[in-house]
């Protein structure tokens, strides 16, 4: 069984302050964005191992026990004994450490396909509970819808934001953003405007009101990750910004823009959905 798991964008991202338990409390809007990786997951013919893990596509470095895939997989394996020998494939063409959700799009999809693959009668709700061990992204990957979240993330709740009439283009550097340093480098606090409040607005008034709390360090760090959102708006986006705590940027045109990479970067991978 075949799924093709979407990326997200950040619109908005607040880190309000920091919690007892080490973690921050923050809001963002989480917005699904058709870029895709593959997922597959089949019975194994091979019996003698419960899990056999491939992948292909963009190189995913690290140990594959640490992938959020296999993890997927053992959370329900502790939980249904019965599952039989299983075989994930994943390719991945989302790029990873992103800002993008990729990773935790696919451990999300593992979890899924396996609920319908083996039967296991996991409605939403249970899904959902299961996904925010993985991580605190992926019970988005559950509703598939835009959601306002807080808390670390997990706390969901849908909302009406329809981009569907502008295209949406994804800039990946290829710089890699220390989630744990760019948390450290910012001043939690609470906002005078909510994000929910703001992306009700006229997409317009985002430019100069909707702020991802990430962007003042890493753009300080990373001039080049600046100098990619003023090209955004250079060639015509209506908002642009950081997605996550980074790298990748996005730009929001009217439909059907297509740009291409700056001069200045002529290397850097854009995607444009």
């Amino acid at each position: 069984m075949i799924q093709f798991p979407h990326c997200k964008i950040n619109l908005g991202l607040s880190i309000i302050e920091k919690r007892t338990d080490g973690y921050h409390e923050l809001e963002t809007v989480f917005y699904p964005v058709q870029l895709q990786d593959m997922v597959e997951v089949c019975i194994s013919e091979n019996t003698t191992e419960a899990i056999h893990f491939s992948h292909s596509g963009i190189p995913v470095p690290g140990d594959d026990n640490n992938n959020l895939c296999i993890k997927a997989y053992q959370l329900l394996k502790n939980k249904f004994p019965h599952i039989p020998a299983t075989q994930i494939h994943l390719h991945k063409h989302i790029p990873m450490g992103a800002g993008l959700g990729g990773g935790s799009s696919d451990a999300t999809a593992v979890l899924k396909i396996m609920n319908q693959l083996f039967n296991l009668a996991l409605d939403q709700k249970e899904l959902v509970l299961l996904a925010a061990q993985l991580g605190s992204d992926c019970p988005f990957f559950v509703y598939d819808n835009p959601c306002l979240a807080k808390g670390r993330g997990e706390i969901l709740e849908p909302i009406e934001c329809d981009l569907s009439k502008y295209s949406v283009v994804l800039v990946h550097p290829g710089i890699h953003v220390s989630t744990a340093w760019a948390f450290g480098q910012l001043n939690p606090h609470k906002k005078s405007n909510s994000i929910a409040t703001i992306v009700q607005q006229d997409i317009h008034t985002w430019k100069d009101e909707l702020i991802n709390d990430f962007e003042a360090p890493i753009f300080k760090a990373h001039p080049l990750i600046a100098s990619l959102k003023e090209y955004l708006y250079q060639e015509g986006a209506i908002y642009a910004s950081m997605s996550g705590s980074g790298s990748s940027l996005f730009g929001i045109f009217p439909k059907d823009k297509t740009i291409v990479a700056p001069s200045f970067a002529p290397s850097i991978r854009i995607d444009t959905i």
